[in-house]
């Protein structure tokens, strides 16, 4: 099950109590939808509030200027949302099965949903390890893992694979792409890498510099499954590039 969701943010302020410091302006006149099903990634230089508008979007942060509604006017608290960081943010004194269980409910838990979904990712033989006895790249897999196991109606996703070597992070896209594609659900990803963008996307949506607002809205065409070094995708990047220059500044187009 997936949701729609609808943003209309007027404007979202930091403000602050020292008055030698400015209130900052993180949001101003954001507008756009997010179709029930779709994966859209969103891409802007670093610092132009891609991780305040996620924080919004889950309800974290709910001070802001506006209205982000979601498919029969659900409220927040009632969507099964989830939301993976830039770290794996995995509980240290649970074991790697524990970790996905502690987000699901009992009749998930005792279906094996945990186990299965693991098993998925190429962890099912790491079960009783504990995250400081992995790699980084597999606590980010156990993360994806968790993340994906509660079968979420919306995926929040900030730059989940930066800090990555490419092969793990080509390896965990792959992954990802094929838990939608086997289970669909809204999927909102954040990335300053336009390749990434473009290979995962159905649609990318540009942010200008802070107060960000919506600058371009690009839908992807291209049919699954997709390739990273895929010429399509590197000519569609080079266009995009070429004729957006002053939208992709601060933006990763080199990689």
């Amino acid at each position: 099950m997936a949701t729609g969701i609808k943003i209309n943010i007027k404007s979202k302020v930091f403000q602050t109590n020292n008055r030698k410091l400015q209130s900052h302006s993180a949001i101003s006149k954001l507008k756009f939808d997010v179709s029930k099903g779709e994966f859209c990634s969103i891409i802007g230089p670093s610092g132009c509030g891609k991780t305040t508008l996620l924080n919004l979007i889950s309800g974290l942060d709910k001070n802001l200027n506006g209205e982000i509604i979601f498919d029969q006017e659900k409220k927040v608290k009632d969507i099964r949302i989830a939301y993976m960081f830039q770290n794996p943010r995995l509980l240290p004194w649970l074991t790697v099965l524990e970790n996905v269980e502690v987000v699901l409910s009992k009749e998930q838990r005792d279906s094996g949903r945990a186990t299965e979904i693991l098993s998925i990712m190429g962890l099912k033989k790491f079960l009783g390890y504990y995250p400081g006895q992995l790699s980084g790249g597999m606590q980010r897999r156990v993360a994806l893992a968790r993340s994906y196991s509660s079968q979420p109606e919306l995926f929040l996703l900030d730059e989940p694979f930066v800090s990555l070597d490419d092969e793990m992070a080509n390896k965990l896209r792959d992954m990802l792409i094929s838990l939608w594609t086997n289970e669909p659900t809204t999927i909102i990803f954040v990335t300053h890498d336009l390749r990434e963008a473009i290979y995962l996307a159905d649609r990318i949506i540009f942010l200008s510099s802070a107060p960000s607002r919506v600058l371009l809205d690009k839908k992807i065409n291209f049919k699954r499954p997709r390739k990273l070094d895929d010429e399509k995708i590197e000519a569609f990047r080079k266009n995009i590039i070429s004729k957006n220059k002053k939208i992709l500044e601060g933006v990763n187009t080199n990689v």
